[in-house]
């Protein structure tokens, strides 16, 4: 069974319901997954920077929040294209551009950078089209959350769920593959990026105000997952202790760092899916 991280019992939604939700048709889904989403107007999409942003005829920068799409330069000197990136532009153009919007808020509504978090619905020639999920389902986005807008994750999950097992998109090509946490040089190679992480937890201990999840015997060598006092809090929160993950099998997802091995900092609940208990 595939679960996002529930809490003591490990007991959340299977993959049965999931597989169920994903198959709904977009109008179902968006009243569904985004019930409780403050909804505005947006206007027309007017032009598409890549797979997650649009900007809008009011000039307003909208970053899709919940998803990340491969990346473009976009003015950035040494900044590589990933794979797929002009691909998933394409895709976004063809849902979005020249089209109205409604935008959904389900979090903090305005980055650092001044862009717009928000879902974004689109009035589509077929009903209205859930954008997110419609670049998630087709492997051309990945999700990504963050503690503060942790909204309408549960449909993306199983959206992406659905085009990993199918081989779409990005989950065709090497450089999204899901990693091994028992490979700890590869993870190295991949710092400074995003990456989802697979492996059995071998200690859960809660040390100087952290709880760490390590999946090897070397601390210092081997991946561990980390999480800090604010986001503890945030488990809390939500009745959810990381120790009961002593001896799961997890998929983790987040940016890859080296301090004594790689690690991955996880700041909220969503970070962590439970793929297999002791």
């Amino acid at each position: 069974m595939n679960e996002l991280f529930p809490g003591p019992d490990l007991l959340n939604l299977s993959l049965v319901r999931l597989a169920a939700l994903a198959a709904l048709s977009s109008v179902s889904v968006a009243a569904l997954a985004c019930e409780s989403l403050r909804m505005e107007a947006g206007g027309i999409v007017t032009t598409v920077t890549d797979g997650d942003t649009v900007v809008l005829d009011d000039g307003r920068v909208v970053r899709m929040i919940g998803t990340q799409a491969p990346k473009l330069p976009l003015g950035r000197d040494g900044f590589e294209t990933w794979p797929l990136a002009p691909e998933a532009k394409a895709a976004l153009e063809d849902i979005a551009l020249n089209r109205p919007v409604r935008l959904g808020f389900g979090g903090e509504e305005v980055d650092r950078y001044g862009r717009v978090l928000a879902h974004v619905f689109v009035d589509g020639p077929q009903g209205e089209v859930w954008a997110q999920r419609a670049m998630v389902g087709q492997g051309l986005a990945r999700v990504y959350s963050f503690p503060d807008n942790r909204a309408c994750l549960e449909l993306l999950f199983a959206a992406e769920g659905k085009a990993r097992l199918g081989g779409l998109g990005i989950w065709s090509d090497p450089y999204y593959s899901t990693r091994a946490a028992d490979a700890p040089g590869d993870l190295l190679a991949r710092a400074g990026q995003y990456e989802l992480v697979e492996g059995r937890v071998l200690l859960a201990e809660r040390s100087g105000g952290r709880v760490y999840l390590n999946f090897g015997r070397f601390w210092k060598e081997d991946f561990t997952v980390v999480i800090e006092a604010p986001a503890l809090r945030i488990f809390a929160s939500a009745g959810m202790d990381p120790l009961v993950l002593e001896g799961a099998l997890l998929r983790v997802r987040g940016w890859v760092d080296d301090r004594d091995g790689p690690r991955i900092e996880v700041t909220h609940p969503e970070q962590i899916e439970v793929l297999a208990l002791r």
